[in-house]
């Protein structure tokens, strides 16, 4: 995988007294001793527990660095003052910082075979070419290609397999939903790697006559889809979106007891 920074990536810089337990009520994440040099994954929820913003913090020295989709940076700074309220803390975009990955950074929280993630001054790398199709092929979602705004529940995006939520600690912004879902076990969709036999722009996934899941983004002739479990178990046709055979996948580090009939296989 090259090194560079991600085009589509943006930062936030908060500093101020309090700044770590603001984000440690507000995000999934646990954030609340996060040390210099350390990331954490999580996201900010509606209060229905969908995600609206897939973030990065990074830790550093006096000051705390969030990494998030660049087209949602307005936004997401817009909500941040908004929870805020009278805390005195400073909250503004940074764009002396780029998001970089490569081998000279911290390891990426989700997993280490996407190797470092980390902060380095704009400019300083050249933008990375193979990072998004090579978080494919390992089934993680993009924020802004496969997640997007109020679309997705934290289990469908995998965040509760890739240290994206915290289960142990207190209240914050959706907990309840995602509480609810990981103990009742209801989240049945999940985001998988997908491998189509050809080209295709159909976003439909069917096995037969039965809805198997929907493309959400693609590279050349791999892809990440929403995927139903319990309809892929079911498959007894092949898969296909449109016309074009398609394969789905499941990464070795999903640790979810479910397997992919051999027509999806």
């Amino acid at each position: 995988m090259d090194s560079g920074i991600l085009a589509n990536r943006s930062v936030i810089r908060l500093s101020g007294e309090g700044v770590l337990a603001f984000l440690h009520n507000l995000l999934t994440a646990d954030v609340a001793d996060l040390k210099p040099g350390e990331v954490a994954y999580g996201s900010l929820l509606s209060p229905q527990g969908k995600i609206l913003h897939e973030v990065f913090v990074h830790g550093g020295e006096g000051v705390t660095y969030i990494d998030c989709v660049a087209a949602q940076r307005d936004e997401l700074i817009r909500r941040l003052i908004m929870y805020r309220l009278r805390a005195k803390f400073e909250i503004v975009a940074d764009d002396s910082m780029a998001v970089a990955v490569g081998s000279a950074v911290p390891l990426d929280p989700r997993q280490p075979e996407l190797g470092g993630r980390g902060l380095v001054p704009s400019g300083s790398l050249p933008i990375s070419v193979g990072f998004l199709e090579a978080q494919m092929k390992l089934g993680l979602a993009d924020g802004e290609r496969d997640i997007g705004q109020n679309l997705h529940f934290p289990h469908e995006a995998n965040f509760d397999l890739l240290h994206g939520v915290n289960f142990k600690k207190g209240c914050y912004v959706g907990q309840e939903v995602v509480s609810r879902m990981q103990h009742r076990g209801t989240a049945r969709s999940r985001m998988l790697p997908v491998r189509f036999e050809a080209e295709s722009d159909a976003a439909d996934i069917r096995s037969g006559d039965i809805a198997i899941g929907t493309v959400l983004s693609r590279i050349g002739l791999q892809g990440l889809a929403l995927v139903r479990l319990d309809r892929l178990a079911e498959a007894r046709n092949s898969l296909l979106t449109g016309d074009v055979r398609t394969t789905v996948h499941k990464p070795a580090w999903m640790k979810l007891d479910f397997t992919i009939p051999e027509v999806a296989a």
